[in-house]
């Protein structure tokens, strides 16, 4: 079966197995960042491989809310696909925008009770060690990918603040392979913002205008 495939084990660490969920799930990963760093299309569907991997790999771990995760990335990486190709002005692609003020507002909002919420659901409903990181980079990680099927430049520092958080949390959690993943994302993500925002700023620049003939002189 290949569930049981994937939750074998791949090779061994300092005897710490690392299995076939988490080592896939290290290959896309790492490609995945690499594709939306450089606006390529290729990332969605090369993403909703990764979150499937991952689902079975945090399941497994007992991080239930970043397994769940996992679902809702797959809806949110099948609409970035379709937003990249036909979100900008009359269907055409997406280009890479800033977060309004009014944006960042209602993402505050979300973020803080989705927090709140799963830390709740979390801690009570299920046999979790870690519920309130596992609840902040749950929401942390939501919100990034919003922005990124919408192509807000600010969605790469949420990525970077929640990948802060899951390298610790996933080297406790013995996940060593996924823990370096998440620190060579972090370092992706640095590489994805300087990108984006170069591309913004190349956007924002006045296209020069060409002069006109001279005025005829008597």
């Amino acid at each position: 079966m290949i569930i049981d495939w994937l939750t074998g084990t791949a090779f061994r660490v300092a005897g710490t197995g690392t299995t076939w969920a988490e080592l896939l799930g290290f290959a896309t990963g790492v490609l995945n960042v690499w594709l939306v760093a450089r606006q390529k299309i290729a990332n969605w569907p090369i993403g909703i491989a990764n979150v499937l991997l991952l689902m079975v790999l945090f399941w497994t771990a007992g991080l239930y809310a970043d397994a769940g995760l996992q679902v809702v990335y797959v809806a949110l990486g099948c609409y970035g696909w379709w937003h990249w190709l036909f979100g900008g002005e009359r269907r055409t692609r997406l280009t890479v925008s800033r977060t309004g003020r009014r944006e960042w507002l209602a993402l505050a909002a979300a973020g803080v009770l989705l927090t709140g919420a799963l830390w709740v659901l979390l801690d009570r409903g299920t046999d979790s060690t870690v519920p309130l990181p596992d609840a902040l980079t749950t929401a942390l990680s939501l919100l990034a990918t919003y922005g990124q099927t919408r192509k807000r430049v600010e969605s790469w520092w949420l990525w970077i603040a929640a990948d802060l958080i899951y390298i610790p949390l996933y080297a406790y959690k013995g996940l060593h392979l996924t823990a370096v993943l998440y620190l060579v994302f972090l370092a992706l993500c640095v590489l994805g913002l300087r990108a984006w925002r170069a591309d913004l700023r190349r956007a924002d620049r006045p296209s020069a205008v060409p002069q006109g003939p001279a005025p005829a002189t008597a």
